[in-house]
């Protein structure tokens, strides 16, 4: 249970390889957060996070094995990460792939793969984790949605729309929370520097991933919903919602 100051105590990480849960662990555990679970495809490789964790401060780190593709295996997952932790405060949903899109919008298995895990896995795993949290009466679920999601664009529209079907069943599911002690927390990135954007130009309003972690956690401690990393994308994405559809697709994006 958070502690006296309102800081996580426990968290567990879907998607423990992630940049951006990585930066947002450290940052959780600088602010007293003593429990970390990194749940991933490959725990053996978390191994140097957990020890610079533990030197942060953290009293306990573990590397489970997770995968976001299984999803007949994630009911049991979820349950025995609350047996064996106990009271977990907050799960942060992390994983995610960009995919190829070139070869996505020409061989159905690249795209499906691309949907299945951003999407299909996220919500296979989030409907256990939701009644593992409501069972315990309190917690938070962090979720990494991106503004990829606000509207699909014809240059990543297969990514685009995995992750606007995940914001849209995030934002659906924090409303079935509210009043049950648990809530949600949806977070959209624009461009970050990571292992996942290597290579790629950088788009407008790039940032990092210990900006995206600082604004995570001030929207935690705002009681926000959403939170938009950079702030100003909140107000691009505003505009380019709007924009018509004859126009939107002759625009470089």
């Amino acid at each position: 249970m958070n502690d006296a100051l309102g800081s996580v105590q426990s968290v567990l990480i879907l998607g423990g390889g992630s940049d951006i849960a990585l930066a947002t662990a450290r940052a959780m555990v600088a602010r007293r957060c003593r429990t970390v679970i990194l749940a991933g495809r490959d725990p053996e490789s978390f191994s140097g996070a957990a020890k610079d964790l533990h030197v942060a401060g953290a009293t306990r780190v573990e590397s489970v094995a997770f995968d976001a593709l299984d999803s007949a295996s994630h009911p049991e997952f979820v349950r025995r990460m609350f047996e064996q932790y106990g009271d977990i405060d907050l799960v942060l949903v992390a994983f995610g792939v960009l995919g190829d899109q070139d070869l996505a919008e020409v061989d159905g298995d690249v795209a499906r793969r691309i949907i299945e895990t951003n999407f299909v896995g996220a919500v296979s795993v989030l409907v256990p984790v939701t009644n593992e949290l409501k069972r315990q009466g309190h917690g938070t679920i962090v979720v990494l949605s991106s503004v990829a999601g606000e509207r699909a664009r014809k240059s990543n529209f297969v990514y685009g729309s995995s992750k606007a079907g995940l914001d849209a069943f995030c934002q659906g599911l924090g409303d079935s929370l509210v009043g049950t002690g648990v809530r949600l927390l949806i977070v959209r990135p624009g461009f970050v520097h990571s292992k996942m954007t290597e290579g790629m130009d950088a788009a407008p309003l790039a940032t990092d991933p210990e900006h995206v972690a600082e604004a995570i956690l001030t929207g935690l401690a705002r009681g926000s919903e959403i939170v938009w990393a950079p702030g100003p994308l909140r107000y691009v994405m505003s505009i380019l919602r709007h924009v018509p559809r004859v126009v939107f697709r002759r625009l470089p994006l």
